[in-house]
């Protein structure tokens, strides 16, 4: 930017970002998952000047409280043992983006934090997909606490998680919410990590198509995510009305991504989010960190502002690397008509689990990747036609025994309230789990026994 500043026009949308690159925490020296993910995007946002434009502002993060982790996730044994002070400043960083927006001192904000979270669940035993805290829905669950709909509805929330690599976790999380929308674009799981995210993964017993999973094929580019924003997601967004729409901006789709075997390029991301149109965009993964991380911010920003993207090219780019096959084109065509039937026709029952004795149950196996755990689960979820229903969860694995999680949904009805805080009562009476925990969003308070 060689104008002066007095020169420069003011972005057309005010556009707020916070900057967090977590230089004490990395999985190794050399791992993808490093500090240097976020520091040549900073020299990038610098050496071109976002940041005297006006009406773009940066900001420094404010840390989240355990309390704020505690509201989201069984941390198992403690919140202590899974989480460092850098996953509290990553979460703060997108709890500080969602207040500048509920404040109205920002149109929009970009969470450019470490470490990622989006493959972080419920239950946390140790780290998985690089994740140990889901800082989106640490900061949705702060946003419902502190920003409530001013009628006393539930506020609705619409993810779009557009990273390479299925939001599993955050799947995990909101699949039984019927006010969050969770719409998850990523890499077929037949080919890639987590191997989940198939469409009909598309909800629990009481949220049957709030879960919406595009598993799109390798080598899809630029053309082909577009082509699913604008003939699903945004049709989708449109009919759910959403109070607020997340972006769990992972850029490990790029063409240069070491991970993943996607196409998209640095103009491709600014066009999604044009479509998408977030209030809040947080950072989730990338690991092309020369080669693409420092354009996609930048494309990704300005776009978020409403100024032009024309001029950013990453410098391996040519047409011949976002070329996608017609075939491809098709495929998604024909995914984005199925997706859409089950958002307006979801089935009567999800698909796994089974009913018994008014729950409906699921039994589920947890690999934490990085940590090499295996987690056992037995998640029950209470069958109401008023709420949708308390949940217990057994859990287990070689760092933590035999434990019990019970989570009490937010506005759960007076007797699904009253039933799960007695299955607490009685797990601790009889004392035959190692941790019993208690989440229950109504009174914002986790109790804990071990």
């Amino acid at each position: 930017m060689s104008e002066h500043i007095d020169q420069i026009p003011p972005a057309p949308r005010k556009l707020g970002v916070v900057f967090f690159p977590a230089f004490d925490w990395a999985i190794a020296p050399t791992h993808p998952e490093r500090e240097e993910r976020l520091l040549y995007t900073r020299d990038q946002l610098q050496e071109e000047g976002l940041f005297d434009i006006p009406n773009i502002t940066e900001y420094q993060i404010e840390p989240a409280s355990y309390a704020d982790l505690e509201r989201v996730h069984f941390c198992l044994p403690d919140v202590y043992a899974v989480t460092t002070e850098s996953h509290l400043a990553s979460a703060g960083g997108a709890i500080t983006c969602a207040k500048l927006v509920m404040e109205h001192k920002e149109q929009s904000t970009f969470a450019l934090v470490r470490p990622p979270g989006h493959h972080a669940m419920r239950v946390v035993h140790g780290n998985r997909g690089f994740c140990n805290i889901n800082n989106e829905a640490v900061m949705i669950e702060y946003i419902r606490d502190h920003y409530p709909h001013p009628s006393g509805r539930p506020l609705r929330i619409a993810i779009v998680d557009t990273d390479v690599h299925h939001g599993d976790g955050s799947q995990d999380i909101f699949y039984n919410d019927p006010n969050t929308l969770f719409i998850s674009l990523h890499q077929d799981g037949r080919t890639l990590y987590p191997g989940s995210g198939f469409i009909k993964e598309c909800g629990g017993i009481g949220a049957l198509g709030r879960t919406i999973n595009i598993p799109l094929p390798p080598q899809t580019s630029d053309g082909g995510y577009l082509y699913a924003v604008e003939h699903a997601v945004v049709p989708m967004l449109a009919a759910f009305k959403p109070d607020l729409v997340i972006n769990s901006a992972g850029q490990d789709n790029h063409f240069t991504d070491p991970l993943a075997n996607m196409r998209l390029s640095a103009q491709g991301y600014a066009a999604l989010n044009r479509a998408i149109k977030p209030d809040i965009a947080v950072l989730e993964g990338g690991y092309s960190i020369r080669g693409a991380l420092p354009y996609v911010n930048l494309a990704i920003c300005l776009a978020l502002a409403g100024l032009d993207t024309d001029d950013i090219r990453e410098p391996n780019w040519s047409p011949k690397m976002t070329h996608e096959e017609p075939k491809i084109r098709q495929y998604i065509a024909r995914l984005c008509d199925e997706v859409l039937e089950i958002y307006h026709n979801p089935p009567k029952v999800p698909d796994m689990g089974r009913c018994e004795h008014g729950f409906w149950v699921r039994d589920k196996h947890v690999f934490y990747d990085t940590d090499m755990l295996s987690e056992r689960q037995r998640e029950a979820v209470k069958i109401c036609d008023a709420c949708p229903g308390y949940m217990t969860i057994e859990t287990s694995s070689e760092r933590v025994a035999r434990s019990l999680c019970v989570y009490i949904p937010r506005h759960a009805c007076s007797e699904c309230q009253e039933q799960g805080q007695l299955a607490f009562a009685k797990a601790k009476a009889q004392r035959k789990y190692s941790y019993v925990r208690l989440l229950d969003l109504n009174t914002i308070c986790q109790q804990q026994q071990g």
